[in-house]
């Protein structure tokens, strides 16, 4: 797995990851835990729900899908991936049981490392989509990137 220091980085620069396919026993065992909401964790229940028509997973579930893909994917920060916040976190769509989701991560914003520092910050889009390209979440991730071991 290719692993990116801030040099690596550049404006515009994207990745993809997935697909990570979603079953409804996915869906309602993390409600379960997670998000105990009958839209979440009930079939029957979330067909009668106004807005859903039926079971969606809940919103943090996808983001959590969502970390695994860009955790686990082909390209990732090398250091791992360590968050300083996320700004402009969206869902508008639900995810279904039976969706396979990709992720699009895209470099929006650097800001080098400060002289004499060895960690940089990019802003990172992340997109999900479904399997028909719809999209299910987005954010603006903002990560500490290392640089470069010098030597």
């Amino acid at each position: 797995m290719p692993k990116l220091y801030f040099e690596d980085l550049s404006l515009g620069l994207s990745w993809q990851a997935g697909p990570i396919h979603v079953t409804q026993a996915d869906i309602i065992a993390f409600a379960q835990s997670f998000d105990p909401q009958p839209f979440h964790t009930d079939p029957e229940a979330a067909t009668a729900h106004r807005l859903f028509r039926g079971l969606a997973a809940s919103g943090w579930h996808t983001a959590a899908l969502s970390m695994r893909l860009f955790a686990g994917g082909e390209t990732a920060p090398a250091g791992g991936i360590i968050g300083n916040g996320i700004d402009e976190l969206r869902w508008p769509r639900p995810v279904r049981p039976g969706d396979a989701l990709s992720l699009t991560s895209e470099v929006v914003e650097l800001r080098a490392p400060e002289p004499g520092k060895a960690i940089g910050w990019a802003r990172i889009r992340n997109t999900t989509r479904n399997q028909n390209g719809e999209v299910v979440q987005s954010l603006v991730a903002t990560l500490s990137i290392p640089r470069r071991p010098q030597g």
